[in-house]
């Protein structure tokens, strides 16, 4: 398998990428190596960043979302030239993907051994690097080859396929809810397809059927765009019932740029305050955490928010430490 045996997938040159199978280090994966802090993502649900890869099985897209960072242009929503790789073959591109972005760290005075040797042996995918997951058709046979192989899988998708997350059961789901209603999901997402807003009602409902997932709503607010009637937003997140509301503010960064202006950036403050107006319509979840360093507020029902199985002393790791202690990996 390799870049010449079929069309090009991937245009993004600062994506290392197997035909349609694309990774990216993330940021916050570096400063965990460093020891220079971790992702919010751990302080919410126990996932250790210097273990996690961010990926994608498509790079492709049925949404223009304003906020968006990535280019437009390279979201070509054209299916029918891919030559789609197997799960078992997408899992092994990410993994081997990883390894080497992160082999330069081998070595580095700022990165503890045992550290670097934990990256080497990833224990978490985030499938939310660029484009809309669900695409892929074979997702819920790479989230079951994810989790063979001993690794936690954080899938983000747009809603826009019910049908297809039905089929999933990652270890965390999120929905992205960035519209209260259709007239602002027309202006803020601006969807390809025209039933895109009936498909997002309708995956709400799929999420109330999920008895063993986790599931999460992820609104990303943008001023004078869609942070508005959180009463609204409060609706369907309780239709979905969703364990988990994640509010994040819009980041002014990459390609949206060219789309709004650093003034839609709402402060870390503004977040918590639209969280808090949420929450009277969500009385189930009266636990309010905050992370102001990523500009982001999570509803919980509980204070213990953490994915049960990454909890230190869960069987989860027990394998590391197994590994550790014979020297083996």
């Amino acid at each position: 398998m390799s870049e010449s045996d079929g069309p090009k997938q991937v245009d993004d040159p600062d994506y290392h990428n197997v035909d349609h199978t694309a990774v990216q280090t993330c940021g916050w994966t570096k400063n965990a190596l460093r020891g220079e802090g971790k992702c919010y993502k751990n302080i919410f649900y126990g996932i250790e960043s210097h273990r996690c890869i961010q990926m994608t099985p498509v790079v492709k897209c049925n949404e223009r979302c304003v906020f968006c960072w990535r280019d437009h242009a390279g979201h070509a929503y054209e299916l029918g030239d891919v030559q789609w790789d197997d799960p078992a073959a997408v899992a092994d591109a990410s993994i081997e993907l990883q390894r080497e972005l992160l082999a330069g760290f081998g070595g580095n005075d700022q990165v503890p051994e045992d550290v670097f040797e934990g990256a080497m042996e990833p224990r978490h995918v985030a499938i939310s690097l660029d484009g809309e997951p669900t695409l892929y058709p074979y997702l819920p046979e790479l989230i079951e080859e994810f989790h063979e192989r001993s690794i936690t899988t954080f899938l983000v998708s747009n809603g826009t396929k019910p049908d297809v997350l039905a089929e999933c059961d990652p270890t965390q789901l999120y929905v992205s809810v960035d519209a209260p209603d259709r007239g602002t999901f027309e202006s803020t997402v601006k969807a390809v397809e025209d039933d895109a807003w009936e498909s997002l009602v309708e995956t709400l409902d799929v999420l109330a059927g999920k008895d063993d997932t986790r599931t999460v709503i992820r609104t990303t607010l943008v001023g004078d765009h869609n942070a508005h009637h959180p009463e609204w937003y409060a609706a369907m997140c309780d239709r979905a019932d969703a364990d988990f509301v994640e509010l994040k503010a819009y980041m002014h960064v990459g390609h949206s740029r060219g789309r709004l202006d650093r003034d839609n950036m709402p402060e870390h403050e503004d977040v918590v305050a639209f969280a808090e107006e949420m929450q009277p319509f969500l009385p189930a979840h009266d636990v309010l955490k905050e992370v102001p360093a990523s500009r982001v507020a999570l509803l919980a029902p509980d204070e213990d928010t953490w994915v049960p199985k990454l909890e230190k002393d869960s069987s989860f790791w027990q394998g590391d430490a197994l590994a550790a202690s014979t020297g083996t990996h």
